[in-house]
């Protein structure tokens, strides 16, 4: 067993060549599967925090890419070392990663004890001598911990398949029209009629009229004290999410989100300063949210807490019960409550969903809504915020929600002059939710044929068109999962999400859109079947 100390000791001189190569945790990942390199997410986490120390193979990957000594590394060796030669064969790195004219020789002689390998001159230096160093810009620090991998990696190289020619199944986001799900004729028919009357900025917040039909769908939902000067359209849902955490958050202000979780909302307040601290979703109890780990993470930084009903990317539907749970933990440490509600009309087997800010009119609550999925009209970007309960309490942070939706002018004003129209009337997805409709039935079939395959199980979802399958790690030597969908990708040209890319910690489960048609669904789970078969990492 590795001491303390051996663990300690490589986890400072890692930190220290990382920091000298100016290179972060993702970074490493990236630079891993670019050169075939089986190395995690929660692995390089483990390694910089001191919990362990890796492989033989791992540690001279490791050693290569950040130009030191394995044995130096490793803390083996406690002279201080010289510059090594670069006559060695480096990991090849992706085009993300900072070049040599970007890390210099200051950081090294001035923390003075990593022995890095001497830094390539940038071929214009020797082209044009006597010139200065070409500049190099680098992307801004906030992102240095930002991740989104519904469109990350995996995509990324199955957007070069498909560049050579190659046909792939995308599992990964929920898009309808490539499956054939279609606006309405009646939304397109009315989009149509009144495009020429859509030419010009709207008010900030919105169409009169896309209001007016948001405040009356949240008076059926009951979300207390909402008036029309509650509600803010967005471009999707998407916008009004990061809009409300760049409002909310100062550097180092912690917010509860779900694990697994949608990763725009990580993202999004991360970018915005602050810290997601990710509360876990039981899957032996239906993926609801477990109460005591959300209680166990408050702390005096917290501000909020926010839950996705119906789940994405479970499906999971949260009954009253446990909604007022949450609700109770809410008063009792003064939180603000986001409650993303996209998929509240994409609801099966009788169930109905409950607006969690009907249950909290004491506290002061955000709902987000839109059309985008209940009625399968992704691209036309129409989302909504509704403001409800004690808004008093949040007069502060409602003027800084006004302030950046002035910035932004106004979200896409055609789509709004739609909400009217699909909010009214007779909704169409109640037909893809039936017995014999669509997304049911492709629900039934999921279902049951992911889990008769050998290794694999699941939760029936209630809701949304997602399933979050568990895969026996064991049974295949699963480490990474990000490897698994890259390598169930280049085999069988199936794309998924693995469960890392919902800030799911272990390397056990994965997304699957079931949005195909029946006939798709049955080819994909039939390769991922004899994919299984023979595959161990």
């Amino acid at each position: 067993m590795k001491g303390d100390f051996q663990m300690t000791t490589f986890s400072d001189r890692l930190k220290e060549a990382m920091y000298a190569q100016n290179l972060k945790q993702i970074d490493l990942v990236h630079i891993a599967a670019e050169n075939n390199v089986k190395l995690g997410k929660s692995h390089v986490s483990q390694y910089v925090s001191g919990k362990t120390v890796p492989r033989n193979d791992i540690l001279h990957f490791l050693a290569d890419t950040l130009h030191v000594d394995a044995d130096w590394l490793l803390g083996d060796s406690q002279e201080n070392f010289t510059a090594r030669e670069n006559n060695s064969v480096a990991p090849k790195a992706p085009s993300t990663t900072k070049t040599s004219g970007s890390v210099g020789t200051s950081n090294s002689s001035k923390r003075g004890t990593t022995p890095m390998k001497k830094t390539i001159t940038d071929k214009n230096d020797n082209d044009n001598a006597g010139s200065s160093a070409m500049h190099i810009f680098k992307k801004s620090s906030k992102l240095d911990n930002v991740l989104y991998d519904v469109r990350g990696p995996v995509v990324e190289e199955a957007a070069r398949m498909e560049e050579r020619g190659t046909h792939v199944l995308k599992l990964n986001i929920g898009n309808p029209a490539p499956f054939g799900f279609r606006t309405p004729d009646e939304v397109i028919y009315d989009m149509s009629q009144q495009l020429s009357d859509c030419e010009g900025y709207s008010p900030s917040q919105g169409l009169f009229s896309a209001r007016k039909a948001i405040m009356q769908y949240s008076q059926i939902k009951k979300l207390p004290n909402v008036t029309i000067s509650d509600i803010y359209t967005g471009n999707g849902v998407s916008e009004l999410i990061n809009l409300c955490m760049s409002a909310l958050l100062d550097n180092g202000d912690e917010i509860l989100i779900p694990s697994p979780d949608y990763p725009l909302w990580t993202a999004c307040a991360t970018l915005a300063g602050g810290k997601a601290v990710h509360y876990i979703c039981d899957e032996q109890s239906d993926w609801y949210p477990d109460i005591e780990d959300m209680r166990r993470k408050i702390t005096d930084r917290t501000k909020a807490l926010v839950i996705i009903n119906p789940n994405n990317p479970t499906g999971a539907l949260y009954p009253k019960e446990v909604l007022q749970k949450i609700v109770d933990l809410a008063r009792e440490h003064h939180l603000i409550i986001f409650s993303d509600e996209i998929y509240d009309r994409l609801v099966m087997d009788g169930k109905e969903h409950i607006s969690i800010a009907s249950l909290a009119p004491d506290l002061f609550c955000v709902t987000f809504s839109g059309l985008s999925k209940s009625h399968m009209i992704a691209g036309f970007r129409i989302g909504w915020m509704v403001l409800s309960g004690n808004k008093a309490i949040a007069k502060d942070y409602i003027e800084g929600i006004k302030m950046l939706s002035n910035m932004r002018l106004c979200s896409n004003v055609p789509g709004q002059s739609i909400v009217q129209t699909a909010l009214g009337g007779h909704q169409s997805v109640e037909d893809y939710i039936m017995p014999g409709g669509r997304i049911y039935e492709q629900r039934e079939f999921i279902y049951k044929a992911l889990t008769d395959i050998p290794g694999i199980s699941a939760v029936k979802p209630k809701a949304a068109f997602y399933i979050f399958p568990k895969i026996d790690t064991k049974k295949f030597n699963i480490v990474n999962d990000e490897q698994f969908v890259l390598d169930l990708l280049r085999e069988k040209k199936v794309l998924l999400i693995h469960g890392g890319g919902f800030n799911w910690q272990q390397p056990d489960h994965f997304r699957v859109v079931y949005l195909p048609r029946i006939e798709v669904l049955k080819k994909a789970t039939d390769s991922m079947a004899d994919f299984l078969n023979h595959y161990h990492q």
